[in-house]
């Protein structure tokens, strides 16, 4: 079983709070048809990936996904992925809210996904100028 400090170390050095935003006010056609999307995920390379399914067992919540990497020197890796709102708010926040990590940047930008997620469950997405909104917070993040 995975400690709460193991995991916010784990999560220091392999992990990631994102939020993918399309940029309201770009005229470029778009591939992805999502306007937000929230995401926290770690990866770890192929041998590790066991922890990632102890990862999943912990947070009773999100996927593990193999990750082919065909690059010179690199290893193909698994990575732990989550990325239902309901499971980011109600499971991943609290605990890094409870369990606060330890490096500034990463524990600034968690500070910010959360304050996204927060508007996401306002429903302030939904709107030109809130998306526009979140599109300038998000790039504050690392």
């Amino acid at each position: 079983m995975l400690k709460p400090d193991y995991i916010v170390g784990l999560v220091d050095g392999e992990g990631s709070f994102t939020v993918y935003i399309r940029n309201p006010d770009s005229r470029e056609k778009r591939k992805r048809r999502v306007k937000i999307e929230p995401k926290f995920n770690l990866k770890l390379i192929e041998k590790d990936k066991d922890i990632l399914y102890d990862l999943k067992s912990f947070f009773r919540c999100g996927n593990v996904y193999f990750q082919k990497d065909d690059r010179k020197n690199h290893q193909n890796c698994y990575r732990y992925e989550v990325t239902k709102r309901n499971d980011l708010v109600g499971k991943i926040i609290p605990f890094f809210d409870k369990y606060q990590l330890k490096l500034v940047s990463k524990r600034k930008d968690f500070k910010i996904f959360s304050a996204i997620m927060k508007e996401i469950k306002k429903n302030k997405h939904l709107t030109k100028s809130g998306l526009r909104k979140l599109y300038f917070f998000k790039r504050k993040m690392h």
